[in-house]
């Protein structure tokens, strides 16, 4: 009987759906990306972790909030995916207040732990236990009506003042221009006066209270810093404060919410851990005046995306959490599930991505046992995953991908859409290869796009170096194209898959037909090259992209 249909591979589906979610429940399973990564995290410096989606980002910071907590350490998780609709300076407002109620909830476990010890050292040592539970208790009470205050700025109602200057301007106008003395005209007047003002004075209303709430946390942020000194002389331990993807906040209002609680921290011995993803987030800006932090001074990065040009040590950690999955589940070793070289595919149809690789993981399960039961045990292709039933599964996976982007890329999505439709054009029409090159020092919006995509994980790095015959002086960096566009139900037979890991296939990527070239959005190319005969042969068409844009 074939081992996919063992009891324990169901057993090992089962965890594998649960572990494609990064939660406490998880914290056993969690493998080092790289040696020095954790020990960097738990460190007293503050750090923002890079990671495409599935990365270990939040992995690494559930990790690290655990074992801090373990310890002694005052820590607050705050997942920022909640907060996403909040708009500055709310945003700072309700993480603010997310944040206190975490520290508040310590207290009260460290205040119960006191409870304990001093019973036992009353009973049975006959003294009084010597503590500081009458400080934890004066600062939790601080916590918690600070907390009161922020809900109170938080919803604070502009609707009332809205009303009160309608209504003002309304009489006022009533006064002075119409005189009405009947019931039906003062309601006209009423409508017609506060459909003219509206937008005016919710504008107006909207930037006061926006002004006091800045007003409100420039004058509390001593207030605040007080409160993490004070959680430090508790018990000598620094604070940990873990802000897990950042990302999801309006990009305008990143550097904002980080430069607030950096400020807070400074000489107060907390510590920052801030998880996002790289092209999608800003953490410094230098206008109207500098805010955020800049990375090498005031911070510095954790970057978890493992790339597959390091395709070999992609497969090697990537094997090393799913053994760690088969071993807890008992289930059959990898080499009795998948075929040679299915693993390969696994890696490659991932992108190097944790999560994805554990999804279509699960999902080749599925794909194989439904091909051999259909075959009734008979199937040419053997009763292992194969690199085919990956192939399946990872087009079905890339309906995933696309409902993240969706979500993800909400600012910018028909920018991203437009340029991710013109590589896949260029890959699987004009190239039929899955691998696409462009220039080492090529610049402009369609590269700072193309990194996007990257971190979407619809475009892969693959290659940092590839010279070309005939083009001396010039390097340029590899590109796959995600596995998801041409397998599954948009399965393509006639796509070149260039195994650009293997020494045998490395010159199929010199070839100049893989350059992209897109007239004009990509800048750079030393200001020298000029496009060769087969550049302008499989080059987008300018027009289409003059439709496209």
């Amino acid at each position: 009987m074939s081992k996919i249909f063992d009891e324990n591979v169901d057993k090992l589906v089962i965890a594998l759906e649960e572990g494609t979610r990064a939660g406490k429940g998880n914290v056993p399973k969690f493998i080092e990306p790289a040696v020095g990564t954790l020990s960097r995290a738990l460190s007293k410096r503050h750090h923002i972790i890079f990671g495409r989606r599935g990365s270990g980002k939040s992995s690494l910071l559930f990790k690290s909030a655990d074992d801090l907590a373990k310890t002694g350490n005052p820590v607050a998780f705050i997942d920022l995916e909640p907060f996403k609709g909040h708009h500055y300076p709310d945003i700072i407002i309700s993480v603010l207040i997310a944040t206190f109620q975490k520290y508040s909830i310590w207290l009260t476990t460290e205040i119960e732990k006191d409870r304990g010890k001093r019973l036992w050292y009353t009973f049975f040592i006959l003294k009084k236990y010597p503590e500081n539970r009458s400080l934890k208790l004066t600062l939790q009470l601080e916590i918690d009506q600070t907390i009161i205050d922020l809900r109170a700025q938080l919803n604070l109602n502009n609707d009332a003042m809205l009303v009160q200057r309608v209504s003002e301007q309304n009489k006022e106008a009533n006064d002075s221009k119409f005189k009405v003395g009947t019931d039906m005209q003062a309601a006209k007047l009423e409508t017609a006066v506060g459909q003219t003002s509206e937008n005016t004075i919710s504008k107006e209303v909207k930037e006061e209270f926006r002004r006091n709430k800045q007003d409100y946390l420039l004058k509390k942020m001593l207030d605040f810093q007080h409160i993490f000194a004070s959680l430090y002389s508790i018990n000598n331990r620094d604070s940990y404060l873990f802000l897990d993807d950042l990302y999801h906040l309006v990009r305008v209002d990143q550097p904002d919410l980080i430069d607030y609680f950096h400020r807070i921290s400074k000489g107060n011995n907390l510590w920052l851990k801030i998880g996002t993803i790289r092209n999608r987030t800003t953490w410094y800006k230098n206008t109207p005046q500098p805010t955020g932090v800049k990375l090498g001074d005031d911070a510095d990065e954790i970057d978890l995306d493992l790339t597959l040009e390091k395709f070999s040590l992609s497969k090697s950690f990537l094997k090393s959490i799913l053994n760690t999955y088969i071993q807890e589940a008992k289930a059959p070793k990898v080499d009795e599930l998948l075929t040679d070289g299915a693993i390969e595919r696994l890696v490659l149809a991932s992108g190097g991505v944790t999560r994805d690789f554990l999804g279509l993981f699960r999902r080749s399960i599925l794909e194989a046992k439904e091909r051999v039961n259909k075959s009734g045990g008979k199937s040419v292709k053997g009763d292992k995953i194969s690199a085919e039933d990956i192939n399946i599964a990872a087009g079905t996976y890339g309906e995933l991908k696309k409902d993240e982007f969706q979500m993800d890329a909400v600012e910018d999505k028909d920018r991203l859409e437009s340029a991710f439709s013109r590589i896949k054009q260029f890959c699987l029409d004009k190239t039929k290869s899955n691998i696409f090159l462009i220039a080492q020092d090529a610049s402009g919006t369609e590269v700072e796009l193309i990194y996007e995509l990257i971190d979407l994980r619809l475009i892969h790095y693959v290659k940092s170096r590839v010279t070309i015959s005939g083009r001396k002086g010039l390097i340029y960096k590899g590109y796959l194209l995600d596995v998801s566009q041409y397998t599954g139900e948009r399965t393509r037979k006639d796509i070149e898959t260039i195994e650009f890991w293997k020494d045998s296939e490395k010159e199929k990527l010199r070839r100049a037909s893989l350059i992209y070239i897109n007239n004009g959005q990509l800048r750079g190319l030393k200001g020298k090259e000029k496009p060769s005969q087969d550049d302008k042969i499989n080059a987008v068409d300018e027009e289409e992209i003059e439709g496209h844009n």
